[in-house]
């Protein structure tokens, strides 16, 4: 058969044996049956095979039998010359160096004869460029032609040799003109406090005036009379007619010129009249006016003004501050409103929660409107404002009307009539301003023998510490004292306001927070024992005391060192005083009055 034929077919040699041919392992040799290695590959046996001697580490000499190691011919180190037997530098060698003369001369540099090979180390020719056609022109410039052009060209050209300009006057320091020969000049100071202009108004235009007279309703001057004002001051006789008009007002008044009347009362009468047009109120309704104010305390005082004459006429009013929770004013403001009155930043907080609305409001009021254009109220100010109907109405009050007031008047207002009370300066006869110039050591005496004096006394720190320091002290003295200041929760200062307004204590001792809003109308003096940072505060420290035509004393104390500084504060507020230097013991002596 074919796979007989197959095993019994030659097999070439070194051709692997098919699967079938492999011999069986029965057939394969055992291992001992297995030849022996032949001899000649002469492997010598383990213990034959090598005949270096084995390692040991004892035949290294011992180290004193080492043999010394070569020096190099190095030699020792006495052996080597000293520093002093260097030879000197001119006897060093024998090379002859070529002295300074002997150097070839520089070649002469010149930009002329500078070329790209020089520069860039290339060796093409300067004048090969490629991008240059124009022939070149090696000839000398005594081969030029001379120029065919007329010598009529050249005739209207001046031509002016250096010898023929003009001397120089040699400067002379001697010409300038002496100080004492110089011109005036105008003195222009560092900061400068333009008051805007304003209408005048006298005392004499509101004599025999009533507030019915003013065009306000009956129900609205009853109930000014049971605030206390029988007759309008100058201010109010003057703003209360052009406000019911609808025009924006700017008015100045020293503090105690009845400024809160002369906005609220046109205020409510207004919204009466639009009340009266067809404006409908209801539950939950957005307030109409709003007016604005720096302080809690100035917000207070404000709405003990204007509530009572609102609800005269069935008007509602909401006061929104700081310090307080959150709650009753946002109920308040859920139940609808008429005027709100508050200050900057709770109202931006509760517009934030869309808690209140006051897209129509129609009469915007900022009172102390120099305090709110400063740094801190002008930003809010601007954002509240611009919240209110465009169309509306503006009213700004303050103590001063200067240029600070001029971004907001810029902004907000429309052609607005500026009135100011003339003769109503700082100077006025109800105020008696002193200066007393005295040590810093004593000047904690002199506070215990003015809180003796008797009478209300208030008086400002700069710091709240010091203020409360101040008030312990007096205290200490026996004579009952409070302090009023920013770290005070809004009861505690309300309850040591009343205090001082009840009579049970007769010295508050306050920081410039109680400048703005303190309505207390028999204050006898006012003592800054640490003098005002500027006018602005000096205006309004000194306006808690002779208000409502009542005489008053403010005493400023100061160093010698800060008097000039005190004395230029005083002359920016339109205050002409003369300091005087006084001692504890001088003051029981002086007449408060």
């Amino acid at each position: 058969s074919f796979q007989d034929a197959k095993k019994t077919r030659p097999r070439p040699e070194g051709s692997r044996p098919e699967r079938g041919e492999r011999p069986v392992s029965a057939e394969r040799p055992a291992r001992d049956e297995r030849p022996s290695r032949p001899a000649s590959i002469g492997r010598p046996a383990q213990g034959e095979r090598s005949g270096r001697p084995a390692r040991t580490y004892s035949d290294r000499p011992a180290t004193g039998e080492r043999s010394g190691r070569p020096q190099y011919d190095r030699p020792a180190s006495g052996e080597r010359p000293a520093y002093g037997d260097r030879p000197a530098r001119g006897e060093r060698g024998d090379r002859e160096r070529p002295a300074y003369g002997d150097r070839p001369s520089r070649p002469s540099r010149s930009d002329s004869d500078r070329s790209g090979s020089h520069r860039f180390g290339s060796d093409r020719p300067n004048s090969d460029r490629p991008y240059s056609d124009r022939p070149k022109t090696d000839r000398p410039g005594s081969e030029r032609p001379a120029s065919d052009r007329a010598g009529s060209e050249r005739a209207g050209r001046y031509e002016r040799s250096s010898g023929e300009r003009p001397g120089r006057p040699a400067r002379s320091f001697d010409d300038r003109p002496r100080q004492s020969e110089r011109s005036s000049r105008p003195v222009i100071p560092s900061v400068v406090h333009d008051a805007l202009a304003a209408i005048q108004v006298t005392a004499d235009s509101a004599e025999g005036l009533q507030f019915g007279d003013l065009g306000l309703g009956s129900r609205i001057v009853d109930t000014i009379r049971e605030l206390g004002a029988a007759t309008p001051f100058a201010l109010q006789a003057a703003t209360i007619p052009v406000a019911l008009t609808g025009r924006d007002v700017l008015g100045r008044g020293r503090t105690g010129s009845g400024k809160t009347i002369a906005f609220a009362a046109p205020l409510v009468e207004r919204l009466l009249q639009m009340s009266k047009n067809g404006v409908k109120r209801a539950i939950g309704r957005a307030p109409r006016a709003l007016i604005l104010a720096p302080t809690r305390e100035l917000a207070l005082q404000i709405d003990r003004t204007v509530q009572p004459i609102a609800r005269s006429v069935g008007l509602f009013t909401t006061q929104v501050y700081g310090g307080v929770p959150l709650g009753r004013q946002i109920g308040a403001l859920e139940r609808g409103v008429d005027i709100v009155i508050g200050t900057p930043g709770r109202i931006e907080d509760l517009i934030a929660r869309r808690k209140l609305d006051v897209s129509q409001v129609m009469i915007s009021v900022v009172d102390e409107a120099d305090h709110m254009s400063e740094l801190g109220f002008i930003e809010p100010l601007q954002r509240i404002l611009s919240a209110t109907a465009p169309e509306g109405q503006r009213l700004l009050f303050s103590a001063t009307l200067d240029a600070g007031v001029s971004n907001i008047v810029r902004e907000f207002l429309r052609d607005p009539a500026v009135f100011e009370v003339a003769g109503e300066n700082q100077e006025s006869s109800t105020i008696d301003h002193q200066v007393w110039v005295v040590d810093q050591r004593d000047k904690r005496d002199m506070v215990i023998e003015l809180a003796r004096k008797g009478g209300k006394t208030l008086m400002f720190a700069r710091t709240r510490a010091f203020a409360e320091e101040l008030a312990d002290m007096v205290d200490d003295e026996g004579i009952p004292a409070v302090s009023l200041h920013g770290d005070l929760n809004q009861a505690r200062r309300q309850r040591n306001l009343d205090k001082l307004t009840s009579g049970r204590v007769n010295v508050l001792v306050a920081t410039d927070v109680a400048a703005r809003g303190i309505h207390v109308d028999d204050i006898d003096t006012v003592v800054q024992v640490d003098p005002p940072d500027d006018h602005k505060s000096y205006v309004h420290r000194s306006g808690r005391t002779g208000r409502a035509g009542k005489k008053g004393t403010v005493i400023t104390l100061t160093t010698r060192a800060r008097a000039r500084r005190l004395m230029d504060l005083m002359k920016t507020a339109g205050i002409s005083v003369e300091p005087r230097a006084m001692r504890p013991s001088d003051v029981r002596a002086f007449e408060a009055v």
